[in-house]
């Protein structure tokens, strides 16, 4: 996908991402991070503001920093460079509140005919999943990497 976002900063793993949200409330450090669950092969992805002092991710503060669309555009950006790098990997993502959850879900709306190019993309609802409908209010994502075509 080519559209703006802010410049990633990334561990060897490319599995911690960093990057900084500006806007009219200054700059942000963010964080990013995808770790593997109980489920071979589920990431499960982390993120939101970086805290100073632990540096751990604080994924229930409102930064507000009017920047939020360039935000979801950078966290898309590092989930594309984790799926190049770990391509049978499927990363899980649930936001850290109902609200959260609903903006996710309203971003995959908004890019999916982009994202479903390269992505297989599921909605878990009442722990069923299936294949991601518009206009379904899920619980949680995952995304799986299509295979490359490298055929000549």
């Amino acid at each position: 996908m080519r559209l703006p976002k802010y410049r990633l900063e990334a561990e060897g793993s490319l599995l911690v991402f960093g990057f900084i949200s500006q806007g009219p409330k200054g700059r942000i450090a963010k964080k990013i991070k995808f770790a593997e669950t109980r489920i071979k092969g589920v990431y499960n992805l982390s993120f939101g503001d970086l805290d100073p002092e632990t540096r751990e991710i604080d994924d229930r503060v409102v930064s507000n920093n009017g920047d939020s669309e360039m935000v979801l555009t950078t966290v898309i950006a590092a989930v594309y460079a984790f799926a190049d790098r770990y391509p049978e990997a499927a990363v899980f993502a649930k936001g850290s509140t109902n609200a959260r959850t609903r903006l996710y879900r309203m971003g995959i709306t908004k890019y999916m005919t982009e994202i479903k190019k390269d992505f297989f993309v599921f909605g878990g609802r009442n722990e069923k999943w299936g294949a991601f409908e518009e206009g379904i209010e899920y619980d949680a994502f995952l995304v799986k990497r299509k295979k490359l075509n490298l055929e000549i």
